[in-house]
């Protein structure tokens, strides 16, 4: 087969390679490449035969199982677009997205179903919904209900017409107004994202990646791309707690496992046992940067496994990596542009910064998204014309303008700073909260930390802490505020260390939710509680 230019392709491509090698792990069953071919062929064939037109969106509300990865290929192998809602989500927010997008097919399992009495009214353009684990039987009040088999069986059709640029997914992510953003990538962006990180991770058929981050997010859906771009074995795991994942790696024998730091740091936290050294080649971390007590923690438990420090955007997916062979020497780095983007650090004009200078994340190449649905405003701030561009060109070139703040060594690697609307502000400085939080981690001292900025009448704002317990030991708030005033300048030293009981509240991507704490703390101080 050439060179896969859709989503399907890679399915396509490894099931005519090797039919018989598996694709997908689950529950104690295997799906081969051949019958997952054949899986998203009858989807795409079935959701056609509904009557679902060219680029119509299909929202999936699963947990991650065959039917999840299944849904997901045979839209795109359809000629739709796919709608991957986070399995965590309140009805209400699936609602939102639903609504949001014009989702036409519904795809969800009849307990979940059940969930969404009050708000499927509502979803007006909603006109079909596929029941996975149900049958025919099953009765919605406003529109056709159709239970997976059947649809699987559905009369031969011809599926749409579809070409690399047109839109295949749309993935929703935190939003700064409470409302989620969905964003709009074509078939290259995957495509191109799966070719580039397979690269560099030089994942192969042998290799068994675990696929423990929801499907709706980018990094998570990576593991699908990637490992089938290599014909290799992806294990489906939702997983209650840090031990369920380190259970799975060892289980499966897993090769590479990506996550994100607050998983990493509970991870870390865990005796890995010495088997596990024998067979993860590799882990990844991406969503925020990794504390470097948390990765010396693994390290440690892992000496043979390489560690690929990672850096991206749902907007682009993913922009650099450091490879494993630069982490002594520059353990803090970010790394450098990923095979096929460029990435550029600028100023406010656009003019490019000086070695060191903090400046504005900008990629630019193949991964670079669509856009916002249903958001030209926002579209707007973050997707702009290149600056520079060569005059005798016509068409503008579009870059993501991530709004995260870096800086550039000497040598061309990058270093995360901060999030531009995570940053503090106090007394004349800009402060990344990733500083205090290092500083913190590295007493060894507490589970999870988090710095934010909360407003005060004379510096703007002052820093907050809010910590957890290690394991085996209780927070001594006197000992940690000690170890800040020896650590930092004063301008950074945090007015207050709060301790939280259990794990940090996160988003439904796993990351901590500096906002959703920083909110609950505002909360707390108005209702009096210390």
């Amino acid at each position: 087969m050439s060179v896969p230019y859709l989503l399907q392709h890679l399915v396509n491509r490894a099931a005519e390679r090797d039919p018989a090698r598996p694709a997908l792990v689950y529950g104690g069953q295997a799906l081969s490449y051949a019958e997952l071919d054949d899986a998203v062929a009858r989807f795409a064939n079935g959701v056609v035969a509904i009557g679902t037109g060219r680029g119509e969106r299909v929202g999936i509300w699963l947990e991650k199982r065959f039917e999840t990865v299944v849904a997901a290929f045979g839209t795109a192998a359809a000629g739709c677009v796919f709608v991957p809602l986070n399995p965590l989500l309140r009805p209400s927010q699936v609602g939102y997205i639903l609504r949001d997008c014009n989702v036409r097919v519904l795809v969800t399992s009849p307990e979940r179903l059940a969930l969404l009495d009050e708000v499927l009214p509502e979803c007006n353009d909603l006109r079909h919904i596929v029941v996975s684990g149900g049958d025919d039987a099953l009765e919605n009040r406003t529109r056709p209900v159709h239970a997976w088999e059947s649809l699987l069986d559905a009369a031969r059709q011809a599926t749409h017409r579809v070409i690399d640029d047109d839109v295949l997914a749309i993935l929703y992510t935190s939003g700064s107004t409470g409302r989620p953003k969905g964003v709009v990538l074509s078939h290259r962006n995957m495509v191109a994202g799966a070719t580039s990180v397979a690269s560099y991770l030089r994942n192969h058929a042998d290799d068994t990646i675990l696929a423990a981050l929801p499907l709706s997010f980018d990094a998570g859906f990576s593991q699908l791309t990637t490992g089938f771009h290599a014909g290799a074995r992806v294990v489906l795991l939702n997983y209650l707690v840090p031990k369920d994942v380190l259970n799975a790696v060892v289980a499966h024998r897993v090769t590479g496992l990506t996550a994100v730091p607050p998983l990493w740091i509970q991870l870390s936290q865990l005796s890995w046992p010495e088997q596990a050294a024998q067979h993860v080649r590799y882990i990844a971390n991406t969503g925020g940067r990794m504390p470097e007590e948390t990765l010396r923690a693994l390290r440690k438990q892992l000496p043979s496994t390489q560690p690929f420090l990672m850096y991206g955007l749902t907007e682009a997916f993913r922009s650099t990596y450091l490879p494993p062979e630069e982490v002594d020497r520059r353990p803090d780095s970010i790394g450098k542009a990923i095979p096929n983007a460029e990435i550029l650090v600028l100023r406010d004009d656009g003019t490019p910064c000086a070695v060191d200078e903090p400046g504005e994340l900008v990629h630019r190449g193949a991964l670079v998204g669509l856009g916002y649905w249903n958001d030209p405003a926002k579209t707007a701030e973050r997707y702009k014309p290149l600056p520079g561009r060569e005059s005798g060109l016509v068409m503008p070139e579009i870059a993501v303008f991530s709004g995260d703040t870096v800086r550039k060594d000497a040598d061309g690697f990058l270093y995360f700073i901060g999030r531009r609307d995570e940053m503090i502000k106090t007394s004349g400085y800009r402060v990344s909260p990733t500083e205090i939080e290092e500083v913190l981690y590295a007493t060894r001292k507490i589970g999870e930390c988090a710095a934010f900025g909360v407003d005060h009448p004379v510096l703007g704002q002052a820093i907050a802490v809010v910590v957890t317990a290690a394991d085996g030991h209780r927070v001594d708030i006197a000992e940690l505020a000690r170890h800040c005033r020896d650590r930092l300048p004063a301008y950074m030293i945090p007015s207050k260390i709060h301790v939280h009981e259990g794990s940090l509240p996160r988003n439904p991507n796993g990351k901590i939710d500096r906002k959703a704490i920083a909110a609950d703390l505002a909360t707390a101080a108005v209702g009096g509680a210390p």
